[in-house]
């Protein structure tokens, strides 16, 4: 039996994401300083779909083959939007374009990284399933609790069939 739960398959439909990004690497990966700066706007930004935030990744598209954690890749602190209107100043614009998505709802510390190379060395190759070219994302929502094992988040990983 695997130690993380199977994933549920669902489309998502596009999504209109403000917030900030940076350039970072895993040897680099200072993501609480984009948090920092993005959380303060938080409260700002009066058209959001819901509560939750979203902490999204964008890797290039051969980024996984001869990897090594010196590679850059967009690291996101976002929000959903119903549009780019009536905006905060200093937050960026994106839009997830819609598609198919693994699902994983995920229970532990945030800074564990073992489910995501579980995820990519072996529920991935097993699947069926190739990453698609799509931003990477996890749903931040009233269960998640940064630093804590008991945090929870969804993280979609953007597939199509094999």
């Amino acid at each position: 039996m695997d130690q993380f739960p199977q994933p549920t398959i669902i489309n998502v439909s596009e999504k209109i994401v403000v917030g900030v990004n940076s350039e970072i690497s895993f040897a680099k990966f200072n993501v609480s300083e984009i948090w920092e700066e993005f959380s303060p706007k938080i409260k700002e930004i009066r058209n959001r779909v819901f509560p939750e935030l979203l902490s999204i990744t964008i890797y290039q598209p051969d980024y996984f083959e001869n990897f090594s954690i010196e590679k850059t890749f967009e690291k996101w602190a976002g929000a959903e939007v119903e549009s780019f209107e009536k905006l905060p100043q200093g937050l960026n614009q994106m839009i997830i374009p819609a598609g198919e998505y693994a699902v994983f709802n995920y229970k532990g510390l945030p800074s564990d990284n073992r489910i995501f190379q579980w995820i990519y060395s072996q529920w991935l190759p097993a699947s069926g399933f190739e990453l698609d070219q799509r931003p990477h994302f996890e749903v931040l929502g009233e269960k998640y609790k940064n630093g804590s094992p008991d945090s929870e988040e969804d993280i979609y990983i953007p597939v199509k069939r094999n």
